[in-house]
């Protein structure tokens, strides 16, 4: 568990792991017995999450989700089934379930706790990316040397060249960037370093960045058949 100051408060962040999906599930709250969010909780993991949010006597009033995700099942909705919080993701995506669909610019305040939703379209044509202080949640669309793949549900190259080099590179190069995934066991990372490092950022236009994105030749996620279906859907534990 990390512990951050903002605004002269210490705050709670919390990162978890999904070894299945390798999906980060992130819980920030501006401090204990107070309330809390979640971003892109895995439905194999709501015991887990709970337990987190007892043990620090935290009331969970909002879960975000930054897309609809092809690799496992949300715990958006199980979530919302056992503790009434409200749903949220960004207007571009079409899950029938959300309770609270913001705009590009648009903020979340939890308490102290304010996120500003950036579109960011490319990994899919409803990813969002949410600022908060000092870090970005990037969703699928930068991940820590790397960048989500483009090539289904209404994915683009183009979209995410834009999304990468005239929204997320332009943030302040210390901005920390916590993705929706890692599969080389890395945490975060910052734009900085983005800059420097990431090889699909390595690039001189949106034509050579399509380019690279068409010939990763990737396997669809082993879950996309089931997960996608089940998070338009919004299901429950008891559902699948």
């Amino acid at each position: 568990m990390q512990f951050f100051i903002v605004s002269k408060l210490l705050m709670i962040f919390e990162q978890l792991f999904d070894t299945k999906s390798s999906t980060y599930t992130y819980i920030i709250s501006s401090g204990k017995g107070r309330e809390a969010l979640i971003i892109d909780p895995v439905i194999e993991h709501t015991d887990e999450y709970i337990n987190v949010l007892e043990k620090l006597d935290l009331k969970l009033v909002k879960v975000i989700d930054t897309h609809i995700h092809a690799d496992h099942i949300t715990g958006l909705n199980e979530l919302n089934k056992r503790t009434n919080c409200t749903r949220i993701m960004g207007e571009k995506c079409k899950s029938e379930v959300i309770d609270l669909k913001i705009k590009d610019n648009e903020k979340i305040n939890v308490e102290s706790i304010e996120l500003k939703a950036i579109y960011t379209p490319g990994h899919t044509d409803c990813s969002y990316s949410y600022l908060m202080n000092d870090r970005v949640f990037t969703g699928d669309t930068l991940l820590i040397n790397g960048t989500g793949r483009t090539d289904f549900q209404n994915g683009s190259s183009y979209d995410a060249y834009d999304s990468l080099f005239n929204k997320l590179l332009k943030l302040p190069e210390k901005t920390l960037v916590y993705p929706a995934h890692d599969y080389n066991g890395k945490k975060y990372s910052t734009i900085e370093n983005e800059k420097n490092n990431n090889p699909r950022l390595k690039v001189n236009s949106k034509e050579e960045y399509a380019d690279i994105m068409s010939n990763l030749n990737l396997a669809n996620p082993k879950m996309m058949d089931v997960a996608v279906p089940a998070n338009v859907k919004g299901l429950t534990l008891d559902q699948i």
